[in-house]
């Protein structure tokens, strides 16, 4: 009866050692997968296949300075204003220009409804500029596309 025993532990381990070369197995496989992902998500396909992307030169439109009446607070108060546009292309250049008048009336009547206080600091400031932005997309033709600017740089801001 001793023998039975020695038979029956031989087996146990061999199960063992089979199930651990198989967890080993696996995971050697899934580091050697995951590898393999990472290495040929991050790299280059092959020579030439990614082409460098040249950014383009930013394009400038110089918008001509405004004077401009605030919203009464504390007695009569005006912005004196000039910025400069940075626009996508040389096209939305000419787009802006060639209908100057209603980007003109535009900014006026957005600046002319605001108080001192709105845009004395760099967040009204900055506030300011995401409104001129968004006053400028509008399209200058009904169903047109709308223009694409992407900042407003202010050349100068004067509250008096």
């Amino acid at each position: 009866m001793k023998a039975e025993p020695k038979a029956e532990t031989a087996p146990k381990s061999s199960k063992k050692k089979l199930i651990l070369m198989v967890m080993l197995a696996f995971v050697v496989l899934g580091a050697g997968g995951a590898a393999s992902w990472y290495f040929t998500r991050s790299a280059p396909e092959g020579p030439g296949s990614h082409k460098p992307v040249k950014a383009e030169p930013p394009v400038f439109v110089g918008i001509e300075p405004f004077t401009v009446n605030l919203q009464p607070e504390n007695g009569e108060q005006y912005l004196q204003i000039q910025f400069t546009l940075q626009v996508q292309n040389l096209q939305q250049v000419e787009l802006i220009k060639s209908n100057m008048p209603k980007v003109r009336n535009r900014v006026l009547l957005l600046l002319s409804g605001k108080k001192a206080s709105e845009i004395s600091s760099p967040d009204g400031k900055r506030q300011l500029s995401a409104e001129i932005i968004a006053a400028l997309k509008q399209p200058f033709v009904a169903k047109g596309e709308p223009q694409q600017v992407s900042e407003v740089l202010y050349t100068s801001f004067i509250i008096q």
